[in-house]
């Protein structure tokens, strides 16, 4: 279960080797106790002895509830990890010679990637003798980190890694590229 892996981490009641520990709590005074009183205590309280600080001379410890502490862990736990943010980087893939069609078609893709948060990384693939096109990898680069510019931010700029050209773009704040959308939005699409 999960809180099998939190249970390992304190140790309580007898479990605690030290000869004295400073307990700390809300409802107890501050003070250093031998253990053998400090598990007293914690029997009086109708609560565990818990070890918050096994580094300190003397361990620090708490008396509470150790199934009610680890579920408030537990709880802090899954809070912190639905506040983070999961970026997902989509990779867009051009040759040296790409043509206009091709271009654009990738671009809306960029685009679309770049509204939804995610961050684009574009690259040219040189095969064989292609390597000879360099330059011209750079500049397809450039020109489509210059025409997502309303949407994205260079992140860094053209790199050669072995055969690849790479390029990253992250997204810019969501205030101003919705108001880009709403800008060059045709007026004919909403019609439909």
């Amino acid at each position: 279960m999960k809180n099998d892996s939190l249970k390992g981490q304190h140790r309580i009641n007898e479990q605690i080797h030290a000869k004295e520990v400073r307990i700390v709590g809300d409802d107890i005074e501050s003070a250093v106790y031998p253990i053998s009183q400090a598990l007293k205590i914690a029997e009086d309280h109708d609560a565990d002895l818990v070890e918050i600080s096994p580094n300190a001379v003397p361990p620090v410890c708490r008396i509470i509830d150790y199934s009610k502490f680890l579920y408030q862990l537990k709880k802090r736990a899954k809070e912190q990890k639905a506040k983070q943010v999961k970026v997902n980087v989509k990779e867009i893939r051009f040759g040296p010679q790409t043509d206009e069609h091709d271009y654009n078609f990738k671009l809306k893709h960029a685009i679309g990637f770049l509204q939804n948060g995610d961050k684009v990384k574009a690259y040219v693939f040189f095969k064989g003798r292609s390597i000879l096109f360099k330059e011209q990898g750079e500049v397809l680069l450039l020109r489509f980190a210059n025409d997502l510019e309303d949407y994205a931010k260079v992140e860094q700029m053209p790199i050669l890694e072995g055969k690849r050209m790479t390029i990253a773009l992250s997204p810019k704040k969501a205030g101003s590229s919705k108001k880009n959308v709403k800008e060059q939005t045709p007026s004919g699409s909403d019609a439909q």
